[in-house]
């Protein structure tokens, strides 16, 4: 007895290669052969939506198991119920629901026997579809039995496909919405547009400013892309979509504010345009309209990617003005104390680059970008008289001093805001050593927050590499014997190395953000 075997009719196969031709996949189980050739025979020619049959043929209950643990999309399965034993199909029922747990398979039982399985017995006790006598087949019977059996097959892959499509618009939204930056957010688009439904097209993803006007039309620039885009990152998406698409999105985007998902030369154009007039678009080329439910899953999707851009802005704005406020505040206390307002913006830059240097993901170090130029905001506090004097000051005019510390901290330390707490403990600590020796509470190693510890290099780094009002800056050279001198006393060992380690980044940082005055210096010995 063969193990198992095809058998398509060759007029059947004609269509195959298209996918409108992929045929429905019918397994056969049963012992007798005729039934086989019988089955294959009644149904010669059988098409539904337009695909044809593919018959496989077992001829007992762990032939079928066999040809079951690798073929995953088997349609309809014909089950004998007496083979190698009285029961062997309905253990074969058993194992593909519960076993395998397949339960969009449709299964008919076939029996010669009907004594040896009760019609209502075997309906109510096992998941099974239908149940027939082999004597009740006739040709027009199996037409209508397979029929009914592969209509319900599609609408259940419709709907599991559906479900599971659903779920990844879920996820790629939930994904999308979590990034806080433009740029991991657009690669982010990218990965999940890619993995959803369009597998092998090409994904621009493009952002269309409200004000800037180049050429009489508004600038388009892209952010992210795969396969052609990628090595355009930047340029204007002008010069990369064909000129119907760029048309197309021109005549949406004069609508005004809304959302818009079409079709151009079978190429999807998802677009938001927000209060603010800027559009964000997400253009994925390829070969021809995908089916129904992909687009519906496209479009939902991309509704939420461009949504979730223009909330990305919003939250973006939010950030700036928030960022501002601290530059100013700060630089108010850095004029008050006689020293240049770009030292807080280069000891913010030198943070963030430092913290992630060390392993701090986006979100953390740009709380820390924002916190650190508070770290000195308790000098407010602090009497002219100490905070300017261009001399040593006495014990107690130190002792004064370094009550800056704790007057940040209670200054800061209310806020609910993330940035603020962060802010609170900054200025609370980055005074503190980490052998302990610091102030105003003598923590050590890594008791004194990283954020502390890491503001406190670049603080005394910038601070020594610029003039003061009682010094000339230093040399770099000597800045960095002295930060090395003070590794594993003063500073933390591994910020100390991760600074040197990327001076050329830090050096960018502090010609960006170079004092536009050189302060008036007193040389104080």
């Amino acid at each position: 007895m063969t193990d198992d075997y095809l058998f398509i009719e060759d007029d059947d196969t004609e269509d195959c290669e298209t996918p409108a031709g992929i045929p429905w996949k019918v397994l056969v189980v049963d012992d007798e052969p005729d039934v086989h050739i019988a089955t294959r025979l009644a149904l010669k020619g059988f098409e539904f939506d337009g695909r044809p049959l593919l018959f496989q043929s077992a001829h007992s209950g762990a032939e079928a198991r066999r040809i079951l643990a690798r073929e995953q999309d088997i349609a309809v399965i014909l089950l004998d119920v007496v083979m190698e034993s009285d029961h062997a199909g309905l253990d074969l029922v058993d194992h593909i629901r519960t076993e395998l747990g397949n339960h969009e398979v449709r299964i008919v039982l076939r029996t010669g026997q009907p004594g040896q399985a009760p019609e209502r017995d075997v309906i109510v006790r096992y998941d099974i579809n239908d149940y027939k006598e082999k004597t009740d087949l006739s040709a027009t019977k199996l037409f209508t039995l397979l029929y009914s059996t592969l209509r319900s097959y599609r609408d259940i892959r419709i709907i599991e496909a559906s479900r599971r499509g659903l779920e990844r618009v879920i996820e790629s939204s939930a994904l999308m919405f979590r990034e806080q930056f433009l740029d991991n957010f657009a690669r982010g688009v990218l990965e999940q547009v890619s993995s959803l439904v369009m597998g092998g097209r090409e994904v621009a993803f493009t952002l269309q400013e409200a004000a800037a006007v180049s050429h009489n039309r508004k600038e388009m620039t892209l952010v992210a892309g795969t396969g052609r885009f990628a090595d355009h990152i930047g340029a204007s998406a002008w010069d990369l979509f064909p000129p119907k698409v760029a048309s197309a999105i021109e005549e949406h985007r004069e609508r005004g504010r809304g959302e818009y998902g079409f079709w151009v030369e079978g190429c999807y154009v998802g677009m938001v345009v927000g209060n603010s007039g800027r559009a964000s678009i997400l253009y994925l080329a390829g070969a021809g309209k995908p089916a129904e439910l992909d687009t519906q899953l496209i479009n939902i999707f991309v509704r939420n990617v461009l949504i979730a851009v223009e909330n990305l802005y919003l939250r973006n704005a939010l950030v700036d003005t928030q960022r501002e406020v601290v530059y100013r505040l700060s630089e108010a206390v850095e004029t008050r104390s006689q020293e240049t307002g770009n030292h807080v913006k280069r000891v913010a830059e030198i943070s963030r680059l430092l913290g992630r240097k060390l392993g701090m993901d986006d979100h953390r170090a740009e709380v820390l970008r924002l916190a650190s130029p508070l770290h000195d905001i308790g000098k407010v506090g602090i009497p002219d008289a100490i905070l300017n004097k261009p001399g040593k000051l006495t014990e107690s005019e130190m002792t004064i001093m370094r009550t800056h510390a704790e007057l940040g901290h209670e200054i800061l330390r209310d806020s609910e805001r993330e940035v603020l707490r962060v802010a609170a403990d900054i200025a609370h600590h980055h005074h503190e050593m980490w052998d302990g020796k610091g102030y105003p509470q003598g923590l050590k190693g890594a008791e004194i927050s990283l954020e502390a510890r890491i503001t406190a290099v670049a603080d005394v780094f910038d601070a020594l590499s610029s003039p003061r009002c009682y010094k000339n800056p230093w040399q770099e050279a000597d800045v960095l014997a002295y930060l090395q001198s003070q590794s594993g006393s003063h500073f933390d060992p591994a910020i100390v190395e991760t600074l040197i380690n990327h001076l050329p980044a830090i050096r960018s940082i502090c010609q960006q953000y170079a004092d536009g005055v050189v302060a008036e210096v007193n040389d104080v010995t």
